[in-house]
């Protein structure tokens, strides 16, 4: 296959343009654009939002569809949507780890429209196809596939940037996903598809999509296939993480070794703000995933309840040749941890533990892939043997309410009888707290590493249709390193376009 393909690949399959496609899709997303008074945010913007006036968000609700909170997408909120100048996050320790080294975790849920950090690579995938001419929301519905939360994020982004965007979900997401989107959604009768499952039933929503496809008018934007979802992750996501680990070895009062970064692999998006910490700091990269379906650990499969992880592949953006550890976590633990964070029997544990009153409230904001996160750095310490001066950090993509119906409505009838009480609090604490185990945890060699990579093969080749040698060439960290050249390109393709909807030109 020739260059100029794989180039053509890249360019209209994957999102990796760096000219102008389409004149005419240009020039009508510039006038729609400056109708509707819509601006967009660069790269360079999101990971340093300081650059920014605070006030360029005006009096826009952070949780309505008001284009401005295009300006809210990055690290530096707090709840109420007000500019912070560190992003908020939450030290844990011993008490509640049990473990020495410090874990330091930022909050998704500060994200405006749908709590969850996946609002920002949603636009990061759908920016540049506007200013490269790629997409016309004069003429494209954005698709977006998901498991979860890309799907909100895609369909809040759809509306405050002036298109019409198509959720795909699993039908066993939580009820408040749902929720969510029946409001968001100006026909949620069309424009939210349930396809068939839970979270590792990704291969129906890819069907879905190549389905969808058959209409020109549909644009796919892909989370586990477009590029762009990778390089927020890199430059924005992974400065925020390097930015709260500097500020938490002054609230500490010691240096800090950044030692490792983990990760719940859902797009596999997230987990590329490791390989910025590791470029930088030499920080290990651990990849998570559910001990029920444990495709990287052991090319297993399964069912499992950690909601905003997809399962049973590889996704194309996910670079698994640069990551250090794999860590397979149960829904067991999470499910049961929620439920421990999240009830008066569970923080009144916690209490006698002499967790801090801050932690007990950090904790709310935590939903499954969160807990995931966090116990996965757990057995990454302990896997690696770090100490007290040895940090380890990752993300809370959503809090605990998006998941309220849950606790209730599911996990205490069907684990506890109904009623979690002191004695549950006490059992759930000493089974997946005090006993965080590393059976299910491996470092990588190249073989492990190789063995991870060829998975990907049958989603993207066989029957994705991925042209092979574009597959093979994700092998090679150079590949990988070649892909910042866009960001740059990118974002002084933004502020041509601002320009113009400015200019009226």
């Amino acid at each position: 296959m020739s260059d100029n393909t794989i180039k053509e690949a890249l360019e209209g399959q994957f999102g990796l343009a760096d000219r102008v496609v389409n004149q005419e899709y240009l020039d009508n997303s510039v006038k729609r654009f400056r109708e509707r008074g819509i601006t967009l945010p660069t790269f360079a913007e999101m990971a340093d939002p300081s650059t920014v006036p605070a006030d360029r968000v005006g009096d826009a609700d952070p949780q309505g569809p008001d284009s401005r909170n295009l300006w809210r997408l990055h690290w530096y909120n707090d709840l109420q949507g007000n500019r912070v100048s560190v992003p908020d996050h939450a030290i844990l320790t011993k008490e509640l780890t049990g473990i020495d080294s410090p874990i330091i975790v930022i909050f998704g849920d500060r994200f405006p429209m749908i709590t969850a950090h996946k609002v920002m690579p949603a636009y990061a995938c759908l920016a540049p196809r506007v200013v490269c001419g790629q997409f016309d929301p004069t003429k494209h519905r954005a698709i977006w596939p998901s498991t979860g939360n890309y799907a909100r994020g895609g369909i809040a982004i759809s509306r405050i940037m002036a298109s019409r965007g198509v959720a795909i979900l699993p039908e066993g997401m939580s009820q408040e996903r749902f929720d969510w989107l029946n409001r968001w959604c100006e026909n949620p009768e069309e424009d939210v598809i349930k396809t068939y499952g839970t979270e590792s039933n990704v291969k129906e929503i890819y069907d879905a999509c190549n389905e969808l496809a058959k209409d020109p008018g549909n644009f796919i934007l892909h989370q586990f296939a477009e590029f762009a979802n990778h390089l927020m992750h890199y430059n924005v996501t992974g400065r925020a993480l390097e930015h709260a680990w500097e500020v938490a070895q002054e609230e500490l009062g010691r240096p800090l070794k950044l030692a490792a970064m983990t990760s719940s692999t859902g797009s596999a998006g997230t987990i590329a703000a490791g390989e910025y910490l590791k470029k930088r700091h030499g920080t290990k990269v651990t990849a998570l995933e559910a001990l029920e379906c444990p495709t990287l650990y052991n090319n297993g499969f399964g069912e499992h309840n950690i909601q905003g992880i997809g399962d049973k592949h590889l996704p194309l953006i996910h670079n698994i040749m640069n990551h250090d550890l794999v860590a397979a976590i149960s829904d067991k633990a999470t499910d049961q941890l929620f439920v421990l964070f999240n009830t008066d029997a569970g923080r009144d544990l916690l209490r006698a533990r002499r967790v801090s009153e801050k932690i007990l409230e950090d904790l709310t904001h935590m939903g499954f892939s969160s807990i995931c996160n966090v116990l996965g750095a757990i057995t990454t310490a302990k896997k690696l043997g770090l100490g007290a001066d040895d940090a380890i950090v990752t993300v809370a993509t959503d809090g605990g309410a998006m998941y309220a119906s849950e606790l209730d409505g599911k996990i205490i009838p069907r684990d506890f009888g109904g009623d979690f009480d002191a004695v549950d609090a006490a059992t759930v604490f000493a089974r997946h707290l005090d006993n965080v185990p590393t059976t299910y945890c491996i470092e990588l060699t190249r073989a492990d590493r190789e063995r991870i990579f060829n998975l990907g093969y049958y989603t993207w080749c066989e029957q994705q249709g991925t042209p092979f040698e574009l597959f093979m060439q994700r092998k090679e960290q150079k590949f990988w390193d070649d892909l910042q050249k866009f960001v740059p390109i990118w974002d002084e393709m933004i502020k041509d376009f601002n320009a113009r909807v400015a200019s009226g030109a």
